[in-house]
């Protein structure tokens, strides 16, 4: 039988002690913050103290659902988990796919918490709210896949659901990640600060039901949904036959898919990496779709010819093709499923991965590296037998793999030599496969990020789609503003952006209010529902000013404010100095922020109940 919203419980695990806690959540808390990423980041926030080492037991962890999560609300399978990041230093949040999220709301459970450090591995077993801290050391070392297995092995139950960290976790990769059944929380090096608490995995059980408020009206909201949804020609036939791998040749056609380190915005064996060219060929065998997904863009692709011959994926999408293909030169796509894969049994970032490598590869062909202080290897662009030899060395921290584990910025910072200026990244956290200079409000909305470096928090669908011109500055401080409301409320009800955003659009509107108030149970206005969502996010801008953030860390990387696109369709754009601080200003005054520091005003605090 179903809880209520009442009894679901924040679970807190102190790793030091192996003692738990359990505290309610607060009906002013569930209005005010939602749940999702509203509730890690005022968790985090109350919890941590400026300065503390990511890596250290001081940090926390915390996974959350939110409202939404588990019911038959399409998209609504997505579970989100904050940190202070390794890569980063600053406010990290990521989201997962997959049945894990879903089953820790059975269990009880609205959030889970992890403090301090184990002492020897160990894996955590949440069973119906009740948690088993359990030896892993004979887990360590073990890859992704392995390590789900054999939990499940050990626990004598198939349907129990399993979230660990690979290799890249256990050694202490900055931007490890980790993995439940090929779905990842990704970014940020979550599975590094797993690997420093000394937590393999952590499993999960769940027979209580989901809570659902409003269970009658939520039903029939799916029903209308789902064929709302199905009359359209991209829920229907585009994203179930490409998922986000349509994205490459788009992309290309505009002059914006980055390739080559970002020395350049088209790529010509794009067509090779595209999801057109995969499908003609036979390389999509299948779907591994959520619950409650009506989307189902997780193609399953295997290689069926050439040297990665047999090589399996549930994935690659967009964001894999462009980092392990156009950004390193690569057009051989089945070196890019294999590696993939292999990404997700070490445990490792395709999106910092690529970019990594992509710096190293333009360090080489700039003299900057050598092959020798490189183990030898031949990494130049366009060596995919390079690319697939240095993941098992980063996850292992072997030869330069461990100076590769650090991150661009951090790689840039130590070799020097002028890399700085092509260490592509924004507050450490490396760029994924959208363009800063053929989208102009991406660039903005990249620099005033919380994460960094993210494609999350503002979206490039606004600009790429036609509807606002991608060319200007004018108005783009609203828009990113407007679209990060929007993201903020999906990553607190949790609902998976393809449906969000593909169906609800671009910025909060009834459809989102209506949302809202079914999956909580609460009624929200347009307006209450902002309000809730500029709290939110200025809550992740204080917790990153509390780190030391200010007006100056919202930057691009150099390339992107000097050079323009060298060629194609967008040849010479590019986001100017001048043409960022512009933006900067309109959107500190939209948000309440000081537009000298960046930080969010007295009166914007408490106006927004956060005094």
């Amino acid at each position: 039988m179903a809880r209520d919203n009442s009894q679901q419980m924040i679970l807190f695990v102190d790793l030091s002690t192996g003692k738990t806690r359990q505290e309610a959540v607060s009906p002013e808390m569930r209005r005010k913050f939602i749940g999702g990423n509203g509730f890690a980041v005022k968790i985090l926030y109350d919890l941590l103290r400026a300065g503390v080492d990511p890596l250290g037991p001081e940090n926390a962890v915390v996974f959350a659902v939110g409202p939404a999560t588990g019911t038959v609300i399409p998209g609504a399978a997505i579970t989100a988990a904050a940190t202070k990041s390794p890569l980063t230093g600053i406010f990290i949040d990521s989201y997962m796919g997959g049945q894990w999220g879903t089953e820790l709301k059975e269990a009880g459970c609205e959030a889970l918490v992890l403090q301090g450090a184990a002492a020897d591995p160990v894996y955590l077993f949440v069973d119906d709210g009740r948690v088993e801290i359990r030896p892993a050391a004979h887990l360590w070392g073990k890859k992704t896949s392995e390590t789900e297995r054999a939990i499940k092995e050990e626990l004598g139950d198939p349907r129990v659901q399993v979230a660990a960290i690979g290799p890249a976790g256990e050694n202490l990769v900055k931007f490890a990640t980790i993995i439940h059944s090929t779905r990842a929380f990704g970014r940020g090096g979550l599975g590094a600060v797993l690997g420093s608490k000394k937590v393999k995995a952590i499993a999960v059980r769940g027979t209580g039901g989901v809570p659902h408020p409003n269970t009658q009206k939520i039903l029939e909201y799916a029903r209308r949904t789902y064929d709302e949804m199905l009359r359209q020609p991209a829920f229907a036939k585009n994203i179930p036959t490409f998922g986000s791998t349509v994205s490459v040749a788009g992309n290309n056609a505009l002059g914006i898919l980055g390739s080559y380190n970002w020395q350049q915005e088209v790529f010509a064996d794009a067509e090779k990496i595209s999801g057109n060219d995969m499908v003609n060929r036979g390389l999509r065998v299948g779907h591994k779709a959520c619950a409650s997904c009506i989307a189902r863009s997780a193609i399953i692709w295997r290689a069926c010819e050439g040297p990665f011959k047999g090589a399996t994926s549930r994935g690659p999408e967009y964001e894999t093709l462009y980092s392990y293909g156009s950004l390193i030169g690569n057009g051989n796509v089945e070196s890019i499923i294999l590696a993939d894969r292999l990404s997700d049994e070490l445990g490792l970032d395709t999106i910092s991965t690529g970019v990594v490598i992509a710096f190293v590869m333009e360090c080489v062909e700039k003299g900057i590296l050598s092959a020798q202080e490189l183990d030898g290897m031949d990494v130049r662009f366009g060596n995919c037998r390079a690319m697939l030899d240095l993941l098992p060395k980063i996850a292992a921290r072997e030869g330069v793999g461990d100076l590769l584990a650090e991150g661009v910025r951090e790689i840039s910072r130590r070799i020097g030599k002028g890399s700085e200026y092509f260490a592509i990244h924004v507050k450490g956290l490396e760029l994924p496969g959208h363009t800063a200079r053929g989208l102009k409000g991406m660039g903005l909305g990249y620099a005033t990020s919380s994460r960094g470096g993210s494609h999350q928090d503002f979206r490039p669908g606004p600009e790429r789609s036609g509807k606002f011109d991608r060319a200007t500055i004018e108005g783009k401080a609203a828009l990113v503003k407007k679209n990060q409301d929007m993201t903020t409320i999906g990553d607190c009800l949790i609902v998976c952006r393809r449906h969000s955003e593909g169906f609800h659009g671009a910025f909060l509107n009834e459809r989102y209010v209506e949302l809202a108030s079914l999956a909580t149970g609460m009624e929200f206005s347009l307006e209450e529902l902002t309000l809730a969502a500029e709290r939110i996010y200025t809550l992740e801008r204080m917790f990153n000013v509390r780190e030391g953030v200010r007006r100056k860390d919202d930057t691009l990387p150099e390339r992107f404010l000097k050079e323009g696109i060298p060629g194609g369709p967008s040849a010479g754009m590019y986001v100017s100095r001048e043409e960022l601080d512009t933006m900067l200003d309109e959107y500190y005054q939209i948000r309440g922020w000081d537009p000298e520091t960046g930080v969010p005003t007295e009166s914007t605090l408490k106006k927004l109940g956060l005094k």
